[in-house]
C-alpha cells in the first residue's frame, strides 16, 4: 500500500488528484462543524447523549458526528445511499431501467441523473420530518414556518452539496467519491471511540496490570477484525473458462484461457445495512417521538430490536433480536447477490462467445454449476459478515463497550481503502500506457 502511494506521488497527474481529494475532504469536515441556524445544538447533543438507541449511534457514525452536532451536513450522504439502493432494486423490477443499465455509458448517466433527483427528494422528506419532529420537541429557537423552511433548506442543500463533492472526487480525484466521503465520516469518529474505550477500560482500571491486559485485548480484537475483513473482502473463487479456437481467414484465433472471479463477499456491506435498517427504523422513530421507554409489550419489542440490549447476561430474552438480525443478514446476502449476479445470463454469454467451463456442458448445465458454486460462496461470505457484525455487539453486551465504531464501519473502511488503491493503480497503469504510446 505504501509503495503504491509512493509511486503515485511521483506522477504529477495522480498527485494532483490526491491533493484535490484531500481538499474536498477538508471541506467536508469543515462543513460538518458548521452549526445549523435556528437549532438548539447543545440541547440536541444532550438529548442524543441521553439516548441508548444504537440506530442513532450508527447514523451518527456514518455522518461523521454531523447529526449529533446538528450541522448543515447532518443528513450527510445517507439519502444518496438510500437512493442508490432503491435504484438498484428498481433496475431489477422495471424493464426500462434494466435496458438503461445495459445501454452502456449513456444509460448509466441517465440512471445516475435519476438517482440524483431521488436523493434530493429523500433529503427533502427526511429534513421535513426532522424539522417538524425537533420543532414539536422544542429543539428549534422558534417553531414557526420560517425556521422550519430554513432548516429544511439547509439540510437538503447540505446533502446535495455532499453528493456533488462525491461526484467531483470520482471525476477529478482518485475515484470512489461517495464511498470516500462515507469512509472519512466513519474515520473521523475513531479517535473519540478509542478515547471512550481508553477511559472505560484502561484509565479506570483497578491496577496497571489490568490496564495493560485490557489494552492488549482491545488492540488484539481490532487487529484480528481488520485482518479478517481484509481476507473476507479479497477472498474469491476463480472459475476456469476455456474458449474454443476459431478459424478466421488463414489464421487460427481464440483458444485462450480465462476465469470468472466470484467474490466471497459478493454483496459487500449491503446485507448488514439492510438488516440494521429494518430492525433500527422503528427504534429510531420511537426514540425521536419520545416513545418506547415504558414497560409495555411494545417497549419490550423495541428493546428486542435494539442492539443495545443484545448479549446482555441480565436480560437474555432480548437476544432473540440478535438471532433475527443474523437471519436477516444471511437472507439479504442471498437476495442482493441474486439481483446483481445472473448465472443464466453469464452462461449464455459464454456460450455465444465460444467459452465453456472444463468438464461442464455449455448452457443450462453451466448456469446450474455457477448457481451451485455461488450459493456455497455466498453462505461463506454471509457467515463472515455475521461474525464481523456480531463482534462489537458481543463486547457491547458483555462489557458495555458502547462505541459507534463497529464491524460495519471496519468493512466499509477496509473495502473502500482496497478499492481506492486499486483505482490509483489502474490510473498509474493507464498513465504508463499513454506514455508508452506517446513515445
Amino acid at each position: 500500500m505504501l509503495e503504491t502511494l509512493r509511486k503515485a506521488f511521483n506522477i504529477k497527474d495522480i498527485r494532483n488528484r490526491i491533493f484535490y481529494t484531500f481538499l474536498m475532504l477538508v471541506v467536508i469536515r469543515l462543513g460538518s462543524q458548521l452549526p445549523l441556524p435556528g437549532v438548539k445544538g447543545e440541547v440536541i447533543a444532550e438529548w442524543f447523549a441521553s439516548q441508548g438507541a444504537d440506530g442513532l449511534n450508527f447514523f451518527n457514525a456514518i455522518t461523521g458526528g454531523s447529526f449529533e452536532q446538528m450541522s448543515v451536513f447532518a443528513l450527510n450522504i445517507t439519502p444518496y445511499i438510500t437512493s442508490s439502493i432503491i435504484m438498484q432494486l428498481l433496475t431489477i423490477a422495471i424493464p426500462k431501467l434494466e435496458e438503461m443499465q445495459k445501454d452502456g455509458e449513456d444509460g448509466r448517466k441517465k440512471i445516475a441523473e435519476i438517482t440524483r433527483y431521488v436523493t434530493v427528494a429523500l433529503a427533502l422528506i427526511q429534513s421535513i420530518a426532522m424539522a417538524i419532529g425537533f420543532g414539536r420537541s422544542g429543539y428549534l429557537d422558534k417553531f414557526d414556518a420560517l425556521h422550519v423552511v430554513m432548516m429544511v433548506t439547509c439540510l437538503t442543500a447540505g446533502s446535495a452539496v455532499l453528493m456533488w463533492i462525491g461526484e467531483r472526487i470520482t471525476e477529478k480525484g482518485v475515484g470512489n467519491g461517495i464511498s470516500i466521503v462515507l469512509t472519512i465520516n466513519i474515520i473521523s469518529r475513531i479517535p473519540e471511540d478509542l478515547m471512550t474505550l481508553y477511559n472505560q477500560f484502561i484509565k479506570n482500571a483497578p491496577n496497571v496490570g489490568n490496564a495493560i491486559i485490557a489494552g492488549l485485548i482491545i488492540l488484539a480484537v481490532i487487529l484480528v477484525t481488520v485482518v479478517f475483513v481484509i481476507i473476507l473482502q479479497d477472498g474469491q473463487r476463480k472459475i476456469p473458462v476455456q474458449y474454443s479456437k476459431k478459424i478466421q481467414g488463414r489464421k487460427q484465433v481464440g483458444g485462450q484461457s480465462s476465469h470468472i472471479p466470484l467474490k466471497v463477499n459478493t454483496a459487500g456491506v449491503i446485507p448488514i445495512i439492510f438488516a440494521q435498517s429494518i430492525l433500527q427504523f422503528p427504534v429510531v422513530i420511537a426514540t425521536i417521538m419520545g416513545k418506547g421507554n415504558g414497560n409495555g409489550i411494545g417497549s419490550k419489542i423495541l428493546h428486542g430490536m435494539s442492539q443495545s440490549y443484545w448479549c446482555d447476561p441480565e436480560q437474555p430474552i432480548y437476544s432473540i433480536g440478535l438471532v433475527v438480525y443474523i437471519i436477516l443478514i444471511i437472507a439479504f446476502a442471498y437476495f442482493y447477490t441474486s439481483i446483481t449476479f445472473n448465472p443464466l445470463e453469464i452462461a449464455n454469454n459464454m456460450k455465444r462467445q465460444g467459452g465453456f467451463i472444463p468438464g461442464i456442458r455449455p448452457g443450462k448445465p453451466t448456469s446450474d454449476y455457477l448457481a451451485k458454486i455461488l450459493n456455497y460462496i455466498v453462505f461463506i461470505g454471509a457467515v463472515g459478515l455475521t461474525i464481523v457484525a456480531v463482534i462489537p455487539i458481543f463486547f457491547n453486551g458483555i462489557f458495555n463497550a458502547n462505541v459507534s465504531f463497529g464491524g460495519t464501519s471496519i468493512i466499509i473502511i477496509v473495502g473502500v481503502i482496497i478499492e481506492t488503491l486499486k483505482q490509483i493503480e489502474s490510473q498509474m497503469l493507464v498513465r504508463y500506457y499513454k506514455g508508452f504510446l506517446n513515445d
